[in-house]
């Protein structure tokens, strides 16, 4: 499975990547449909101190892309809160899968 990784105001991490990729591939663990995952780091200007640091994944899989992003202090919580939001959808996915 391919994983691309993106920057927008931010220096790439190792740390934020090793972090993604594990948490993507128990996605794709529990989800063996999964063919690529697009992951993007931005970093905002937000007046707000809990948002901020914008997570976004798009999945690809048999159907309409799978599409989920957050705004967080940081990017480790919003990448939780981005992996758990595509979990639903694939669940859903999933199901709609089995009853065709």
């Amino acid at each position: 499975m391919n994983i691309n990784f993106e920057y927008d105001n931010v220096s790439a991490s190792e740390r934020l990547e090793e972090l993604a990729t594990e948490k993507i591939n128990k996605l794709v663990n529990k989800y063996d449909f999964i063919v690529r995952a697009d992951v993007y780091f931005e970093a905002e200007n937000t007046s707000n101190d809990e948002t901020g640091r914008k997570t976004k994944i798009q999945l690809s899989a048999p159907g309409p892309r799978l599409y989920a992003e957050e705004s967080k202090e940081k990017f480790e919580i919003s990448l939780a809160e981005v992996i758990n939001q595509l979990d639903r959808q694939l669940q859903k996915r999933k199901a709609k899968m089995k009853t065709h």
